[in-house]
């Protein structure tokens, strides 16, 4: 009979191995429906409206995936993570809309794009992740 931190052990690894692959299944969607149209349907609508449903209903798979992850974390873990998903999304949505202002008003030469946002999204979480390992080490 296992013990209760082996039973939870168990579970926190195959929670992350089911955030990991719910994770790079929307990944391989999403570029599959960013470059679909281009190499293999050649601009088909139906197609196309077909990919972006699958990658959004694989899309909530991973926000199911993330939860049950956070639930099965220790709750040092879980305060990690929720004080690094906590600043990402202040960082997120207050630069996104100065970085929005800047190109709506003319300030920058070129154009705001999302992945730029995603992009500082990434790092600041990941930033935040590092720092509060090191934090409460």
């Amino acid at each position: 009979m296992k013990t209760q931190p082996q039973n939870w052990a168990r579970d926190c690894r195959k929670n992350t191995l089911n955030l990991a692959i719910w994770t790079g299944a929307w990944v391989i969607s999403m570029a599959i429906v960013t470059f679909g149209p281009l190499f293999l349907w050649q601009e088909n609508p139906t197609n196309t409206l077909i990919g972006i449903l699958v990658n959004l209903g694989i899309g909530i798979g991973v926000i199911y995936a993330n939860k049950k992850h956070l639930n099965s974390l220790d709750e040092l873990q879980r305060k990690i993570q929720l004080e690094a998903m906590s600043i990402t999304l202040g960082v997120a949505v207050i630069f996104g809309l100065s970085y929005s202002l800047l190109d709506t008003t003319n300030l920058i030469g070129y154009d705001a794009e999302i992945s730029h946002l995603v992009i500082l999204i990434g790092l600041t979480y990941l930033a935040g992740i590092i720092i509060g390992n090191l934090r409460y080490r």
